[in-house]
């Protein structure tokens, strides 16, 4: 997978390169600054960085790794939030794909970032986490090379901060099994309440107690569900969703979080997706709640109304967030598998 979210002590990470939130100036800062120059070797990184000289906000420069498991340090200088007015989240987007532009320039396979700047310098987590991902998604889309966002930390440290909570409170609101069972019969819709009303996940779960037998193919005799089926194979059918939705292959195999490589042999018919990697081609697609719902039924799967993953994925769905690296982070503080994984 092209990037991956991992908890780990950054400096004992194997990379190509690794980023750290620098000292503007030429001394050792706090946090990962410290941590690194000791792993480092202080006296070394120190003399190399000295040569690099003062990184103003947005700028970043390279020394080389000494005792670290890397090659090089990329040194990025990230902004101070001051409430989002004075070009903050421009100077943190630098960050992100001068050190990117760095690493490819440099001959880097591998980069590995701490998310910057929502530490001591303010940055609102979800914001801090919608720059890291823009410009993760840009670089992806038209080079190779794998991402690492390394969280230290303890388990109970999340780091998707509000939008964890949003997503939480989703989870929440009344989607337990047994309230969606009383709430909803499935022997079908109260007839005082209109159809669209009804959510999603409800006629989910009566589809489950079913058998997740299709309700257009109640009452038909076999030989006439049988005709109903889908034929096209399942590459055909994402290649068409990737032409409706008038996507590149590039922005749809970054989004999804998927390598390129990868890709091409599911367009050719030569992998079977897993679950996982359907709903990472769905966020890529764009594609709408129902829509991604056929896509499913189309590889085999469906959403499941009691998986946390699959919740999860729909919050973004319906909220028109298509990112699956953004999913990850949320999965990860939930404890979860990334889709990426699978």
């Amino acid at each position: 997978m092209p990037f991956q979210i991992i908890r780990a002590d950054i400096t004992k990470v194997k990379a190509d390169a690794i980023v750290n939130t620098a000292n503007p100036a030429v001394a050792i800062g706090g946090g990962v600054d410290s941590a690194l120059y000791k792993a480092a070797g202080e006296d070394k990184l120190l003399a190399a960085r000295e040569k690099v000289g003062v990184l103003e906000p947005g700028e970043v420069g390279i020394t080389p790794a000494f005792d670290l498991d890397a090659r090089y340090i990329i040194h990025a200088s990230g902004p101070w939030w001051e409430g989002g007015s004075h070009g903050e989240v421009e100077l943190l987007t630098q960050c992100y794909d001068r050190a990117l532009a760095l690493a490819l320039e440099n001959g880097c396979r591998s980069i590995a970032f701490p998310l910057l700047a929502t530490g001591t310098y303010g940055f609102p987590k979800r914001i801090g986490i919608e720059v890291a991902v823009s410009s993760f998604t840009r670089f992806l889309g038209e080079h190779e090379m794998e991402i690492y966002l390394v969280v230290f930390g303890e388990s109970a440290v999340r780091i998707s901060g509000e939008l964890g909570e949003e997503v939480r409170s989703f989870i929440d609101e009344d989607y337990e099994t047994e309230a969606l069972k009383e709430e909803y019969s499935c022997d079908g819709i109260p007839e005082d309440e209109p159809e669209k009303t009804v959510r999603p996940r409800a006629a989910m779960l009566c589809s489950t107690v079913a058998g997740a037998v299709p309700n257009q193919a109640l009452g038909m005799s076999l030989d006439a569900a049988l005709k109903d089926m889908y034929t096209d194979t399942f590459e055909k059918h994402l290649q068409q969703y990737i032409n409706k939705k008038g996507l590149k292959n590039s922005e749809v195999y970054a989004a999804a979080n998927i390598s390129k490589q990868y890709f091409s042999k599911l367009l050719k018919g030569q992998v079977k997706p897993s679950k996982e990697k359907v709903l990472a081609l769905a966020v890529g697609l764009r594609l709408n709640l129902d829509e991604a719902v056929d896509f499913l039924r189309l590889a085999g799967y469906a959403l499941s109304p009691v998986s946390q993953t699959d919740v999860i994925v729909e919050w973004f769905i319906t909220h028109g967030d298509y990112n699956v690296m953004k999913i990850d982070i949320v999965l990860f503080d939930y404890g979860l598998d990334p889709l990426s994984k699978g």
